[in-house]
Protein backbone atom coordinates (compact mmCIF):
# COMPACT_ATOMS: atom_id res chain seq x y z
CA UNK A 1 0.00 0.00 0.00
CA UNK A 2 1.24 3.45 -0.93
CA UNK A 3 0.23 6.14 1.57
CA UNK A 4 -1.08 9.27 -0.18
CA UNK A 5 -0.92 12.12 2.31
CA UNK A 6 -3.02 15.15 1.46
CA UNK A 7 -1.63 18.41 2.84
CA UNK A 8 -3.87 20.98 1.20
CA UNK A 9 -6.03 22.15 4.12
CA UNK A 10 -5.91 25.71 5.48
CA UNK A 11 -7.16 25.09 9.04
CA UNK A 12 -8.59 28.58 9.57
CA UNK A 13 -10.67 27.45 12.57
CA UNK A 14 -7.40 26.99 14.48
CA UNK A 15 -6.23 30.58 13.98
CA UNK A 16 -3.85 32.08 15.14
CA UNK A 17 -1.74 28.92 15.41
CA UNK A 18 -2.83 27.76 11.94
CA UNK A 19 -2.60 30.22 9.05
CA UNK A 20 -2.17 29.96 5.29
CA UNK A 21 1.58 30.43 5.59
CA UNK A 22 1.84 27.48 8.02
CA UNK A 23 -1.43 25.53 8.35
CA UNK A 24 -2.38 23.10 11.10
CA UNK A 25 -0.90 19.98 9.48
CA UNK A 26 2.60 21.44 9.93
CA UNK A 27 2.35 22.77 13.51
CA UNK A 28 2.59 21.05 16.88
CA UNK A 29 -0.93 20.84 18.27
CA UNK A 30 -1.01 17.83 20.60
CA UNK A 31 2.56 16.60 20.96
CA UNK A 32 6.17 17.06 19.96
CA UNK A 33 5.51 16.49 16.24
CA UNK A 34 3.12 17.92 13.69
CA UNK A 35 0.08 15.89 12.54
CA UNK A 36 1.80 15.50 9.14
CA UNK A 37 4.83 13.94 10.82
CA UNK A 38 2.70 11.69 13.02
CA UNK A 39 0.89 10.44 9.90
CA UNK A 40 4.20 9.67 8.19
CA UNK A 41 5.43 7.70 11.21
CA UNK A 42 2.20 5.74 11.64
CA UNK A 43 2.35 4.42 8.06
CA UNK A 44 6.07 3.91 7.56
CA UNK A 45 6.49 0.15 8.11
CA UNK A 46 8.29 -0.92 4.89
CA UNK A 47 6.86 -4.43 5.18
CA UNK A 48 3.35 -3.03 4.69
CA UNK A 49 3.65 0.42 3.11
CA UNK A 50 5.54 1.76 0.13
CA UNK A 51 7.21 5.13 -0.36
CA UNK A 52 4.57 7.76 0.44
CA UNK A 53 3.22 10.30 -2.03
CA UNK A 54 2.69 13.72 -0.47
CA UNK A 55 0.35 16.14 -2.27
CA UNK A 56 0.84 19.71 -1.09
CA UNK A 57 0.41 23.30 -2.14
CA UNK A 58 3.42 24.79 -3.88
CA UNK A 59 3.66 27.46 -1.18
CA UNK A 60 4.35 24.80 1.47
CA UNK A 61 7.00 22.80 -0.40
CA UNK A 62 9.88 23.70 1.91
CA UNK A 63 7.80 22.99 5.04
CA UNK A 64 7.08 19.53 3.65
CA UNK A 65 10.72 18.91 2.80
CA UNK A 66 11.92 20.17 6.18
CA UNK A 67 9.53 17.97 8.16
CA UNK A 68 10.31 14.91 6.05
CA UNK A 69 14.03 15.48 6.57
CA UNK A 70 13.55 15.84 10.34
CA UNK A 71 12.17 12.28 10.38
CA UNK A 72 14.62 10.89 7.84
CA UNK A 73 11.66 9.87 5.63
CA UNK A 74 11.74 10.00 1.83
CA UNK A 75 8.61 10.71 -0.22
CA UNK A 76 7.48 11.62 -3.70
CA UNK A 77 6.16 15.17 -3.43
CA UNK A 78 3.51 16.44 -5.86
CA UNK A 79 2.95 20.18 -5.75
CA UNK A 80 -0.41 21.71 -6.63
CA UNK A 81 -0.10 25.10 -8.31
CA UNK A 82 -3.45 26.02 -6.72
CA UNK A 83 -6.00 24.34 -4.45
CA UNK A 84 -8.60 22.24 -6.32
CA UNK A 85 -9.93 20.26 -3.32
CA UNK A 86 -9.22 16.60 -2.60
CA UNK A 87 -10.59 15.06 -5.81
CA UNK A 88 -7.95 16.35 -8.27
CA UNK A 89 -5.24 15.90 -5.62
CA UNK A 90 -6.06 12.20 -5.20
CA UNK A 91 -6.43 11.75 -8.95
CA UNK A 92 -2.96 13.25 -9.48
CA UNK A 93 -1.49 10.80 -6.96
CA UNK A 94 -3.29 7.91 -8.70
CA UNK A 95 -1.98 8.93 -12.14
CA UNK A 96 1.53 9.35 -10.75
CA UNK A 97 1.49 5.98 -8.93
CA UNK A 98 -0.02 4.03 -11.82
CA UNK A 99 2.70 5.36 -14.10
CA UNK A 100 5.17 3.41 -11.98
CA UNK A 101 3.00 0.40 -11.14
CA UNK A 102 -0.33 -0.20 -12.91
CA UNK A 103 -1.45 -2.35 -9.96
CA UNK A 104 -0.61 0.25 -7.31
CA UNK A 105 -2.90 0.34 -4.26
CA UNK A 106 -3.26 3.73 -2.56
CA UNK A 107 -4.13 4.53 1.04
CA UNK A 108 -5.47 8.10 1.14
CA UNK A 109 -4.82 9.93 4.42
CA UNK A 110 -5.34 13.49 5.58
CA UNK A 111 -2.20 15.12 6.96
CA UNK A 112 -4.12 17.07 9.60
CA UNK A 113 -5.90 14.26 11.46
CA UNK A 114 -4.98 12.49 14.68
CA UNK A 115 -4.97 8.69 15.04
CA UNK A 116 -4.43 7.64 18.65
CA UNK A 117 -4.55 3.91 17.89
CA UNK A 118 -2.46 3.55 14.72
CA UNK A 119 -2.08 -0.19 15.20
CA UNK A 120 -5.88 -0.59 14.90
CA UNK A 121 -5.88 1.48 11.70
CA UNK A 122 -3.02 -0.56 10.22
CA UNK A 123 -4.92 -3.77 11.02
CA UNK A 124 -8.00 -2.38 9.26
CA UNK A 125 -5.86 -1.54 6.22
CA UNK A 126 -4.59 -5.10 5.98
CA UNK A 127 -8.14 -6.40 6.42
CA UNK A 128 -9.36 -4.20 3.57
CA UNK A 129 -6.43 -4.77 1.20
CA UNK A 130 -7.88 -7.82 -0.64
CA UNK A 131 -11.08 -5.90 -1.40
CA UNK A 132 -9.09 -2.96 -2.78
CA UNK A 133 -7.02 -5.31 -4.93
CA UNK A 134 -10.30 -6.83 -6.16
CA UNK A 135 -11.60 -3.51 -7.48
CA UNK A 136 -13.48 -2.12 -4.48
CA UNK A 137 -13.14 1.42 -3.15
CA UNK A 138 -12.82 1.05 0.61
CA UNK A 139 -13.81 3.83 3.00
CA UNK A 140 -12.86 3.56 6.67
CA UNK A 141 -15.92 4.25 8.79
CA UNK A 142 -15.06 5.51 12.25
CA UNK A 143 -17.04 4.02 15.13
CA UNK A 144 -18.65 7.12 16.75
CA UNK A 145 -18.24 7.85 20.44
CA UNK A 146 -20.86 10.64 20.52
CA UNK A 147 -23.62 12.09 18.31
CA UNK A 148 -21.39 14.68 16.64
CA UNK A 149 -22.99 17.17 14.26
CA UNK A 150 -19.74 18.24 12.59
CA UNK A 151 -19.08 15.04 10.62
CA UNK A 152 -20.64 13.28 7.66
CA UNK A 153 -22.01 9.78 8.28
CA UNK A 154 -22.02 6.45 6.44
CA UNK A 155 -24.94 4.01 6.55
CA UNK A 156 -23.40 0.54 6.30
CA UNK A 157 -25.33 -2.14 4.44
CA UNK A 158 -25.01 -5.91 4.17
CA UNK A 159 -21.92 -7.67 5.44
CA UNK A 160 -19.59 -9.02 2.75
CA UNK A 161 -19.22 -12.56 4.06
CA UNK A 162 -16.61 -12.96 6.78
CA UNK A 163 -14.38 -10.13 5.54
CA UNK A 164 -15.43 -7.58 8.16
CA UNK A 165 -16.50 -5.23 5.36
CA UNK A 166 -19.98 -3.99 4.45
CA UNK A 167 -21.63 -2.48 1.44
CA UNK A 168 -22.34 1.27 1.65
CA UNK A 169 -26.04 2.07 1.58
CA UNK A 170 -25.56 5.85 1.76
CA UNK A 171 -23.28 8.76 2.53
CA UNK A 172 -25.20 11.40 4.50
CA UNK A 173 -24.32 15.01 5.23
CA UNK A 174 -23.69 16.60 8.61
CA UNK A 175 -26.87 16.10 10.68
CA UNK A 176 -28.56 18.13 13.40
CA UNK A 177 -28.27 16.92 17.00
CA UNK A 178 -31.44 14.79 17.02
CA UNK A 179 -30.59 13.15 13.71
CA UNK A 180 -27.04 12.47 14.86
CA UNK A 181 -28.37 10.73 17.97
CA UNK A 182 -30.60 8.57 15.76
CA UNK A 183 -27.66 7.73 13.52
CA UNK A 184 -25.71 6.51 16.53
CA UNK A 185 -28.57 4.26 17.63
CA UNK A 186 -28.82 2.86 14.08
CA UNK A 187 -25.08 2.04 13.95
CA UNK A 188 -24.06 4.64 11.40
CA UNK A 189 -20.35 5.41 11.10
CA UNK A 190 -18.47 8.68 10.83
CA UNK A 191 -16.93 9.43 7.44
CA UNK A 192 -13.31 10.33 8.25
CA UNK A 193 -12.25 10.75 4.62
CA UNK A 194 -9.67 7.92 4.53
CA UNK A 195 -9.79 5.54 1.57
CA UNK A 196 -8.09 2.46 0.13
CA UNK A 197 -8.28 1.52 -3.55
CA UNK A 198 -6.23 0.60 -6.57
CA UNK A 199 -5.16 3.56 -8.67
CA UNK A 200 -6.74 1.87 -11.69
CA UNK A 201 -10.15 1.52 -10.01
CA UNK A 202 -10.21 5.09 -8.76
CA UNK A 203 -9.29 6.55 -12.14
CA UNK A 204 -11.89 4.41 -13.94
CA UNK A 205 -14.70 5.61 -11.69
CA UNK A 206 -13.47 9.21 -11.60
CA UNK A 207 -13.29 9.29 -15.41
CA UNK A 208 -16.84 7.91 -15.66
CA UNK A 209 -18.23 10.77 -13.55
CA UNK A 210 -15.75 13.59 -14.25
CA UNK A 211 -13.97 12.67 -17.47
CA UNK A 212 -12.73 16.17 -18.29
CA UNK A 213 -11.20 16.56 -14.83
CA UNK A 214 -9.33 13.28 -15.07
CA UNK A 215 -7.94 14.22 -18.47
CA UNK A 216 -6.86 17.57 -17.07
CA UNK A 217 -5.08 15.86 -14.17
CA UNK A 218 -3.38 13.37 -16.51
CA UNK A 219 -2.08 16.31 -18.54
CA UNK A 220 -0.92 18.07 -15.36
CA UNK A 221 1.07 15.01 -14.26
CA UNK A 222 2.46 14.43 -17.75
CA UNK A 223 3.57 18.06 -17.92
CA UNK A 224 4.98 18.18 -14.39
CA UNK A 225 8.43 19.68 -13.93
CA UNK A 226 11.02 18.36 -11.49
CA UNK A 227 12.24 21.33 -9.44
CA UNK A 228 14.68 20.78 -6.54
CA UNK A 229 13.24 17.30 -6.02
CA UNK A 230 9.59 18.43 -6.17
CA UNK A 231 7.18 17.32 -8.91
CA UNK A 232 5.38 20.55 -9.83
CA UNK A 233 2.10 19.81 -11.62
CA UNK A 234 1.52 21.77 -14.84
CA UNK A 235 -0.48 24.81 -13.78
CA UNK A 236 -2.79 25.41 -16.74
CA UNK A 237 -3.77 21.77 -17.04
CA UNK A 238 -4.35 21.30 -13.30
CA UNK A 239 -6.55 24.38 -13.07
CA UNK A 240 -8.80 22.86 -15.75
CA UNK A 241 -9.85 20.14 -13.26
CA UNK A 242 -13.10 20.90 -11.44
CA UNK A 243 -12.51 21.74 -7.75
CA UNK A 244 -14.40 18.95 -5.96
CA UNK A 245 -13.85 16.78 -2.95
CA UNK A 246 -13.31 13.07 -3.56
CA UNK A 247 -16.59 12.44 -1.71
CA UNK A 248 -18.59 14.48 -4.22
CA UNK A 249 -16.57 13.53 -7.30
CA UNK A 250 -16.53 9.76 -6.73
CA UNK A 251 -17.62 8.31 -3.39
CA UNK A 252 -21.27 9.43 -3.44
CA UNK A 253 -21.67 8.13 -7.03
CA UNK A 254 -19.68 4.91 -7.22
CA UNK A 255 -21.19 1.44 -7.04
CA UNK A 256 -17.88 0.00 -5.81
CA UNK A 257 -17.81 1.55 -2.33
CA UNK A 258 -17.48 -0.70 0.70
CA UNK A 259 -16.86 0.27 4.30
CA UNK A 260 -14.77 -1.24 7.07
CA UNK A 261 -15.64 -0.08 10.60
CA UNK A 262 -12.62 0.90 12.68
CA UNK A 263 -12.14 2.25 16.18
CA UNK A 264 -8.71 3.87 15.96
CA UNK A 265 -8.99 6.93 18.16
CA UNK A 266 -9.57 9.28 15.25
CA UNK A 267 -9.95 13.04 15.47
CA UNK A 268 -9.91 15.60 12.68
CA UNK A 269 -8.25 18.25 14.90
CA UNK A 270 -10.55 20.74 13.22
CA UNK A 271 -11.45 23.11 16.05
CA UNK A 272 -10.11 24.40 19.34
CA UNK A 273 -12.83 22.38 21.05
CA UNK A 274 -11.33 19.26 19.46
CA UNK A 275 -7.83 20.19 20.62
CA UNK A 276 -9.21 20.58 24.15
CA UNK A 277 -11.11 17.29 23.82
CA UNK A 278 -8.03 15.20 22.95
CA UNK A 279 -5.68 17.03 25.35
CA UNK A 280 -4.39 15.89 28.74
CA UNK A 281 -6.65 17.55 31.31
CA UNK A 282 -6.08 18.51 34.93
CA UNK A 283 -8.62 17.80 37.66
CA UNK A 284 -10.67 20.84 36.61
CA UNK A 285 -10.80 19.79 32.97
CA UNK A 286 -8.24 22.35 31.81
CA UNK A 287 -5.64 21.78 29.07
CA UNK A 288 -2.47 23.87 29.00
CA UNK A 289 0.55 23.83 26.71
CA UNK A 290 3.60 26.03 26.99
CA UNK A 291 4.15 28.76 29.61
CA UNK A 292 0.56 28.93 30.88
CA UNK A 293 -1.09 29.08 34.30
CA UNK A 294 -4.81 28.25 34.61
CA UNK A 295 -6.20 29.28 38.00
CA UNK A 296 -9.69 28.93 39.48
CA UNK A 297 -11.04 27.95 36.03
CA UNK A 298 -12.74 24.94 34.49
CA UNK A 299 -12.71 23.25 31.06
CA UNK A 300 -10.39 25.83 29.51
CA UNK A 301 -7.68 25.53 26.86
CA UNK A 302 -4.60 27.78 27.03
CA UNK A 303 -1.63 27.59 24.66
CA UNK A 304 1.47 29.72 24.20
CA UNK A 305 4.85 29.37 22.58
CA UNK A 306 6.71 32.09 24.49
CA UNK A 307 4.55 34.59 26.37
CA UNK A 308 3.26 33.68 29.83
CA UNK A 309 -0.52 33.25 29.53
CA UNK A 310 -2.73 33.27 32.61
CA UNK A 311 -6.41 32.35 32.80
CA UNK A 312 -8.33 33.09 36.00
CA UNK A 313 -11.96 32.69 37.03
CA UNK A 314 -13.27 31.48 33.66
CA UNK A 315 -14.96 28.43 32.16
CA UNK A 316 -15.02 26.96 28.66
CA UNK A 317 -12.69 29.53 27.10
CA UNK A 318 -9.78 29.21 24.69
CA UNK A 319 -6.74 31.48 24.97
CA UNK A 320 -4.02 31.06 22.33
CA UNK A 321 -0.98 33.35 22.26
CA UNK A 322 1.18 33.39 19.15
CA UNK A 323 4.14 35.67 18.50
CA UNK A 324 2.05 38.35 16.82
CA UNK A 325 -1.58 37.56 17.67
CA UNK A 326 -3.73 36.49 20.63
CA UNK A 327 -7.08 34.74 20.51
CA UNK A 328 -9.69 34.68 23.30
CA UNK A 329 -12.92 32.87 22.44
CA UNK A 330 -15.51 30.41 23.70
CA UNK A 331 -14.51 26.79 23.34
CA UNK A 332 -17.53 26.00 21.14
CA UNK A 333 -17.09 28.94 18.74
CA UNK A 334 -15.91 26.82 15.79
CA UNK A 335 -17.81 28.50 12.96
CA UNK A 336 -17.17 31.92 14.45
CA UNK A 337 -13.45 31.36 13.86
CA UNK A 338 -13.91 31.25 10.10
CA UNK A 339 -15.88 34.48 10.28
CA UNK A 340 -13.16 36.05 12.42
CA UNK A 341 -10.40 35.23 9.91
CA UNK A 342 -12.57 36.65 7.13
CA UNK A 343 -13.05 39.81 9.16
CA UNK A 344 -9.30 40.15 9.74
CA UNK A 345 -8.66 39.82 6.02
CA UNK A 346 -11.29 42.44 5.26
CA UNK A 347 -9.61 44.80 7.71
CA UNK A 348 -6.24 44.25 6.07
CA UNK A 349 -4.51 42.46 8.96
CA UNK A 350 -1.56 40.50 7.58
CA UNK A 351 -1.77 38.24 10.65
CA UNK A 352 -4.89 36.63 9.15
CA UNK A 353 -2.70 34.59 6.82
CA UNK A 354 0.98 34.99 7.69
CA UNK A 355 3.01 34.24 10.80
CA UNK A 356 5.75 36.36 12.31
CA UNK A 357 8.08 33.52 11.38
CA UNK A 358 8.70 33.13 7.65
CA UNK A 359 10.03 29.87 6.21
CA UNK A 360 12.47 29.75 3.33
CA UNK A 361 14.39 26.91 1.64
CA UNK A 362 17.53 27.95 3.54
CA UNK A 363 15.90 28.14 7.00
CA UNK A 364 13.64 30.75 8.58
CA UNK A 365 13.44 34.29 9.89
CA UNK A 366 11.34 35.87 12.59
CA UNK A 367 10.47 39.52 13.16
CA UNK A 368 11.33 40.52 16.73
CA UNK A 369 10.61 44.25 16.70
CA UNK A 370 9.64 46.91 14.22
CA UNK A 371 9.21 50.66 14.26
CA UNK A 372 9.64 53.81 12.21
CA UNK A 373 12.49 53.08 9.75
CA UNK A 374 13.82 50.00 11.57
CA UNK A 375 13.14 46.29 11.96
CA UNK A 376 14.90 43.59 14.01
CA UNK A 377 14.88 39.97 12.86
CA UNK A 378 16.28 36.65 14.04
CA UNK A 379 17.62 34.64 11.08
CA UNK A 380 18.45 30.92 11.15
CA UNK A 381 20.33 29.35 8.21
CA UNK A 382 20.63 25.57 7.96
CA UNK A 383 24.09 23.97 7.58
CA UNK A 384 25.33 24.20 4.00
CA UNK A 385 22.48 26.52 2.98
CA UNK A 386 22.79 30.01 1.58
CA UNK A 387 20.62 32.99 0.74
CA UNK A 388 20.49 34.42 -2.77
CA UNK A 389 23.01 36.96 -4.03
CA UNK A 390 20.86 40.06 -3.66
CA UNK A 391 20.61 43.74 -2.91
CA UNK A 392 18.06 46.11 -1.41
CA UNK A 393 17.14 49.49 -2.85
CA UNK A 394 15.73 51.01 0.34
CA UNK A 395 17.50 49.54 3.36
CA UNK A 396 20.85 48.82 4.96
CA UNK A 397 21.46 45.85 7.26
CA UNK A 398 23.58 45.08 10.32
CA UNK A 399 24.27 41.40 11.09
CA UNK A 400 25.39 40.12 14.51
CA UNK A 401 26.32 36.42 14.69
CA UNK A 402 24.81 34.71 17.74
CA UNK A 403 25.68 31.09 16.97
CA UNK A 404 27.67 29.27 14.32
CA UNK A 405 29.78 30.63 11.47
CA UNK A 406 28.70 33.03 8.73
CA UNK A 407 30.30 33.41 5.34
CA UNK A 408 29.36 36.90 4.14
CA UNK A 409 29.81 38.22 0.62
CA UNK A 410 29.63 42.00 0.17
CA UNK A 411 30.48 43.14 -3.34
CA UNK A 412 33.71 41.35 -4.26
CA UNK A 413 34.73 40.72 -0.63
CA UNK A 414 34.12 37.38 1.16
CA UNK A 415 34.62 37.26 4.95
CA UNK A 416 34.00 34.84 7.82
CA UNK A 417 32.23 35.91 11.02
CA UNK A 418 31.81 33.96 14.26
CA UNK A 419 29.87 34.36 17.49
CA UNK A 420 29.75 37.94 18.82
CA UNK A 421 31.15 39.35 15.55
CA UNK A 422 29.18 41.66 13.28
CA UNK A 423 29.16 43.26 9.85
CA UNK A 424 27.35 46.00 7.93
CA UNK A 425 25.73 45.78 4.49
CA UNK A 426 25.26 49.23 2.92
CA UNK A 427 22.06 50.09 1.08
CA UNK A 428 22.31 48.94 -2.54
CA UNK A 429 25.31 46.63 -2.00
CA UNK A 430 25.25 43.15 -3.51
CA UNK A 431 25.54 40.59 -0.72
CA UNK A 432 25.04 36.98 0.23
CA UNK A 433 24.92 34.98 3.48
CA UNK A 434 26.05 31.32 3.67
CA UNK A 435 26.38 28.81 6.47
CA UNK A 436 29.55 26.77 5.86
CA UNK A 437 29.35 25.04 9.23
CA UNK A 438 27.84 21.86 10.68
CA UNK A 439 25.31 23.55 13.00
CA UNK A 440 22.58 26.13 12.45
CA UNK A 441 23.77 29.67 11.91
CA UNK A 442 21.82 32.18 14.01
CA UNK A 443 22.16 35.91 13.66
CA UNK A 444 20.32 39.08 14.57
CA UNK A 445 19.60 41.39 11.65
CA UNK A 446 18.87 45.07 12.20
CA UNK A 447 17.36 46.76 9.16
CA UNK A 448 17.24 50.53 8.73
CA UNK A 449 15.75 52.47 5.84
CA UNK A 450 12.73 54.07 4.25
CA UNK A 451 11.07 50.77 3.20
CA UNK A 452 11.51 47.41 4.92
CA UNK A 453 9.15 45.10 3.02
CA UNK A 454 10.12 41.56 2.01
CA UNK A 455 9.62 42.47 -1.64
CA UNK A 456 12.59 44.87 -1.61
CA UNK A 457 14.90 42.13 -2.92
CA UNK A 458 16.65 42.11 -6.27
CA UNK A 459 18.14 38.65 -6.83
CA UNK A 460 21.15 37.99 -9.06
CA UNK A 461 21.88 34.31 -8.23
CA UNK A 462 19.80 31.79 -6.31
CA UNK A 463 20.42 28.05 -5.97
CA UNK A 464 16.69 27.57 -5.19
CA UNK A 465 15.55 29.01 -8.50
CA UNK A 466 13.47 31.83 -7.07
Amino acid sequence: MIPVILCGGAGTRLWPASRDSRPKQFIRLTGSRSPFQETLIAFSDPAVFGKPIVVANKEHRFLVAEQLAALGVEADILLEPARRDSGPAVAAAAVFASGRDPAAVLLVLAADHLVRKPEAFRAACLLALPAAQDGKIVVFGVTPDRPATGYGYIRPGAALGETGLHTVDAFVEKPDADTAARYISEKYLWNAGNFLFSAKTLLEDYAEFEGASVEAVRAAVAGAELDLGFNVLAREAFLAAAPKSLDYAVMERTARAVVVPVDHGWSDLGTWHTIWDVGDKDDAGNVGRGPVEIFDSTNCLAMSDRTLVTVAGLSDVVVVADDDAILVTHRDNAEGMRNLVGHLRQKGHAQADTHARGYRPWGHYQSLDTGNRFQVKRIVVKPGAQLSLQRHAHRAEHWIVVRGVAEVTIGDSVSMFRENESTYIPQGAKHRLRNPGKIDLELIEVQTGSYLGEDDIERFEDIYGR
